[in-house]
């Protein structure tokens, strides 16, 4: 029996796919699951409230429903699934788009020069490639879609963490590289008896103050400025280092954990999420992507593996 003719169906798959993720990194950066949040649009109806061209509104919102982001019922009006409608209507909550629309203005493109930076070891992000947030802050609507991006790629974990960390041992916290200061206001939301904060550049601090008082707890979570390559870290019993690791080298990432130890009363802890590589590099491909990302994005950035200290 002659053995079976390889197909390559998984092949042309995966070159495709990156048609398929900017599509839905469009449809967030224009506001589809915004507009349907109300209830389903026909296609002139949702054509008119997004803000698209007719000649290819169709194909579009037809290859959102194909993909599994819309609905499409039998006279023909588009709607949200039920994960689209929770996660990605800006006017939610549990809006987690902001990452998504960080990712579609300022990584997506960057891509594009892999293969550049594959060949060279070198960054090909411009001034980002440095690793200091320092000149992308320096630009008010660079760093409200950062700040958004971190809260979009926060959210999930703080709710995670502030739902199973023995948080009743302790009474206060510290976010380092807080951005709105997500992962603060989560835990503070689901445990009243503490306070705390979160630590990042001063241009940052109007952005955290706005997103606190939102939630009502500025009276339990405050900014404290700094720059934690420089600066010593404020003490708190418990520490958190949220994808922090990850845009640095390994002399840095350890230098990092030193100030988190030195800040850390005796009997206080460290939580550090981060995406890990598995030891055998077999199975964690967004692990793996995401350090690629590294290479383009930062001068010495890397996912580490599982086991690293």
């Amino acid at each position: 029996m002659e053995a079976p003719v390889a197909k390559p169906d998984r092949i042309l798959k995966l070159g495709y796919t990156f048609r398929a993720a900017k599509t839905l990194l469009s449809a967030v950066e224009l506001g589809v699951f915004t507009a349907l949040a109300d209830g389903p649009l026909d296609l002139q109806a949702a054509s008119k409230r997004v803000g698209i061209h007719e000649r290819g509104a169709r194909d579009f919102l037809d290859a959102l429903v194909a993909l599994g982001m819309l609905d499409r019922d039998a006279s023909g009006r588009y709607a949200n699934m039920p994960d689209t409608d929770l996660y990605l209507d800006r006017l939610k909550p549990s809006y987690i788009g902001g990452e998504l629309e960080h990712f579609g203005k300022y990584v997506f493109p960057h891509w594009s020069l892999l293969t550049l930076a594959l060949q060279t070891g070198e960054p090909q992000s411009g001034t980002r490639s440095a690793g200091h947030y320092s000149a992308l802050y320096a630009d008010p609507a660079t760093l409200e879609t950062l700040v958004e991006g971190m809260t979009g790629g926060s959210l999930p974990v703080a709710k995670t963490l502030a739902a199973n960390f023995p948080w009743q041992d302790y009474k206060t916290l510290l976010d380092v590289g807080t951005a709105q200061g997500c992962l603060p206001v989560q835990v503070a939301l689901a445990h009243p008896h503490l306070a705390g904060g979160g630590f990042d550049l001063p241009p940052v601090q109007p952005h955290f103050d706005t997103y606190v008082k939102r939630h009502g707890l500025s009276h339990r979570l405050r900014f404290h400025p700094g720059s934690f390559l420089e600066d010593p870290l404020p003490a708190a019993d418990v520490m958190v280092l949220g994808r922090i690791l990850h845009n640095w080298d390994i002399a840095t990432k350890r230098m990092l954990l030193k100030k988190a130890y030195e800040a850390l009363p005796s009997g206080g802890a460290l939580i550090v999420y981060e995406r890990l590589i598995d030891d055998g590099r077999r199975i964690n491909a967004p692990a793996l992507l995401a350090s690629l990302n590294m290479l383009i994005m930062t001068a010495g950035g890397l996912i580490s593996p599982a086991r690293i200290a």
